[in-house]
C-alpha cells in the first residue's frame, strides 16, 4: 500500500499501543495530536514529536480541526469517548474490543450510520500481508474448499482485570476466521478455566460451528510457558499454515488432501513450500487504508458492523463460559 496524501490524525491515549499508533502516524506525515492524562508520558512525547498539539480530554480536541481520531485507551473507556467522536462527525478508528458489550457496540454502529461517519475497528490482522496473501490464495482456489480453521493464541501475560483472556486474545482471530468463511458461525462453545480471578478466564477453547459443516477453533491463554501465534487452514486441495510468533514468521502451503478410493478416505501427501508475502507493517496498512477512507468511500474492511459482530460472539463465548 502506498502513502497517501496528508493527514492529520489525533489519537486518544498514548499507552504502549496508542505510541505504536502515534509513531505510525509519524512517519506517514499524519500525526496532529495526542490526547493523554499522564504528565511524564506527555513530556517524553514532546521531546519526540514537538511539532504536535497535546490534551488532557478528547473534548477539547474536538474543538480543534482533525481529519479523524484513532481511539487507544483502555477498553472499558472506548464506549464514551467514540460516541463524542461520531456526534462531532468525525471518523474514528477504535481499538480492540471496540466496546466490552454488545449494546454497546450496537449503539456506537447504529449512531455512526446516522452520522454518516466512517467507523473503524482495530481488527489488525485483517491488515498483515500474510493474512492479505491468503486470502488471495483463497480467492484463486488454491486450497479448494476451506473446512476448517484453528488459531492459537497463547503467552505468558499480560493479565486484565476488566476482560477475559478471550476478550484479550481472541478478537484478532473471530475476524480473521470469519473474513475467510465470509459468514458468522452458527454456533459457539466455549470451555475454559479461571485460576487467578474468578469469572476472568486464563485459558479458554472456542469451537464455532458454520453452515456446511464448517468449523473452527481458537485456543487462548495467558498462563502458558511460551509465545505461540499459530493459524491454520484446512481446505479439500491443500492447507495452509502461519505461525506470527517465530522470527521468520513463515508461511507456508500444504500439499496436502484426502482422495477416496470408493468409500475409503486415503491421505495424499506432497510438498511443502514457503509462501513469499510482502515485508509490510500491518499498523501502516490498517492506518493507510483508515486516512484513504477519510474523504472518499465508505469502510468495508474491519467496519462496524464486523465490530458487532465480534462482539457478539464474545458474548456468547463468555456466556458459554460462565455457564460451564
Amino acid at each position: 500500500m502506498n502513502k497517501i496524501k496528508k493527514n492529520n490524525i489525533c489519537v486518544v491515549g498514548a499507552g504502549p499501543w496508542g505510541r505504536n499508533h502515534i509513531k505510525t502516524l509519524h512517519n506517514l506525515n499524519a500525526l496532529g495530536a495526542v490526547v493523554e492524562t499522564d504528565i511524564q508520558t506527555v513530556s517524553k512525547l514532546k521531546s519526540d514529536y514537538s511539532y504536535c498539539k497535546y490534551y488532557d480530554n478528547v473534548t477539547e480536541a474536538l474543538d480543534d480541526d482533525y481529519d479523524g481520531f484513532i481511539v487507544a485507551t483502555p477498553p472499558s473507556s472506548h464506549f464514551t469517548i467514540t460516541k463524542k467522536i461520531i456526534e462531532e462527525g468525525k471518523p474514528v478508528l477504535v481499538e480492540k474490543p471496540i466496546t466490552l458489550n454488545l449494546e454497546d457496540a450496537v449503539a456506537l454502529n447504529k449512531l455512526a450510520k446516522q452520522k454518516k461517519v466512517n467507523l473503524m475497528v482495530g481488527h489488525l490482522l485483517l491488515f498483515h500481508p500474510a493474512f492479505i496473501k491468503i486470502n488471495k490464495l483463497l480467492k484463486a482456489g488454491d486450497l479448494g474448499d476451506i473446512q476448517y480453521i484453528y488459531s492459537n493464541r497463547l503467552n505468558l501475560g499480560t493479565f486484565r482485570t476488566d476482560e477475559n483472556v478471550f476478550w484479550s486474545f481472541a478478537p484478532h482471530d473471530i475476524s480473521l476466521i470469519n473474513h475467510f468463511f465470509n459468514e458468522a458461525p452458527l454456533k459457539i462453545t466455549s470451555r475454559g478455566i479461571d485460576v487467578l480471578q474468578k469469572n476472568i478466564h486464563d485459558t479458554t477453547i472456542t469451537s464455532f460451528k458454520y453452515n456446511n459443516n464448517k468449523m473452527g477453533h481458537i485456543f487462548v491463554s495467558w498462563l502458558h510457558p511460551f509465545k505461540e501465534h499459530r493459524f491454520v487452514i484446512v481446505g479439500s486441495e491443500g492447507m495452509i499454515h502461519f505461525d506470527d510468533s517465530l522470527g521468520n514468521k513463515p508461511l507456508l502451503f500444504y500439499d496436502k488432501k484426502v482422495e477416496f478410493n470408493g468409500l475409503i478416505p486415503t491421505a495424499k501427501s506432497g510438498d511443502i513450500r514457503k509462501i513469499k508475502y510482502p515485508n509490510e507493517l500491518p499498523l501502516t496498512n490498517e492506518l493507510i487504508y483508515f486516512m484513504s477512507k477519510i474523504n472518499n468511500g465508505k469502510i468495508e474492511i474491519a467496519n462496524g458492523d464486523s465490530a458487532v459482530e465480534v462482539v457478539k460472539i464474545l458474548e456468547i463465548a463468555t456466556n458459554s463460559l460462565l455457564r460451564d
